[in-house]
């Protein structure tokens, strides 16, 4: 089983130095993330600019394109697709949106005001209506992401409208794009309602990356929010993590597992130091 070092494990860094610890732990693969990716570019460097410093390392993924008003996800979608391109990662990830757990929060509470430009999705769409404006948004990054020739994975986000494998499934099976596969992320999918037997019954060729995290108890009819529930240490949270990669490698996928995580105090340790015992935190699960 490989694993990849997700830029969560060292939180307050950069993207080169994201690169580095994941070297330096014994890491296979790194998956780059925003807002650091894009920090990095907007500071004028390119994606060539990275690869001097991956030397040949595989990067498994560039992320997160966010649900966002439509020329800022076009701008967005290409410019992930294009690093993605130059540094070989073979897929862009996109996230479920709003990605702002705040919108939502405020958005049930009654609270968003007409006015307030902050991006809402579907929200307050119906079912259907939600999940079909969804589904425009996949197909159009997907056809953004093949015009670069790499793939898209999806990772449905437990606080937006569209949070559930099924919905994910319903949307695959809408759009017919060959390069759109799915992102388990336990956190995610654990709040959201599913289980690790909706993980199992997947097809393995239909998972692009497993996001192996944590989180403590979200208490009935409450918003998912990661600052509260995912504030914790990999293995001191509430999620089975065994069960979970078991029913991932039930399914017969053979990618990437990549630790994730938003623990504040975590945060504030020696990066490599938190990076190598996620790795073999994982690494543990996995045998």
């Amino acid at each position: 089983m490989k694993i990849s070092m997700n830029s969560t494990a060292a939180f307050h860094g950069t993207t080169l130095r994201d690169i580095a610890v994941a070297k330096a732990a014994g890491f296979d693969a790194v998956e780059l993330q925003t807002p650091k990716l894009f920090r990095f570019l907007d500071a004028g460097f390119t994606a060539h600019d990275l690869l001097p410093a991956l030397d040949g390392f595989p990067v498994s993924g560039v992320g997160a394109l966010q649900e966002a008003p439509h020329e800022d996800f076009i701008r967005d979608a290409a410019r992930l697709a294009e690093v993605a391109q130059v540094l070989g990662s073979p897929y862009v990830q996109m996230c479920t949106g709003p990605v702002d757990v705040r919108v939502v929060k405020e958005f049930r509470a009654g609270t968003l005001l007409p006015g307030d430009l902050r991006f809402r999705g579907a929200l307050g769409l119906d079912g259907p209506d939600a999940l079909a404006e969804t589904t425009k948004r996949v197909a159009l990054a997907a056809d953004i992401a093949a015009d670069y020739g790499v793939g898209l994975y999806l990772e449905p986000l437990a606080w937006s409208p569209v949070n559930r494998v099924s919905q994910a499934l319903q949307i695959f099976d809408s759009i017919q794009r060959p390069n759109v596969k799915m992102c388990v992320d336990f956190w995610h999918f654990w709040a959201a309602g599913d289980t690790p037997e909706d993980v199992a019954a997947l097809p393995g060729d239909m998972i692009a990356a497993v996001h192996v995290c944590d989180g403590l108890h979200v208490p009935a009819g409450e918003v998912p929010d990661q600052s509260i529930s995912r504030n914790v240490w990999t293995g001191a949270g509430d999620i089975p993590l065994q069960e979970w990669v078991d029913a991932c490698k039930a399914t017969g996928f053979d990618g990437f597992y990549c630790p994730e995580i938003f623990c504040d105090k975590v945060s504030e340790l020696d990066d490599h130091l938190v990076a190598s015992t996620l790795r073999n935190t994982v690494q543990m699960l996995l045998t």
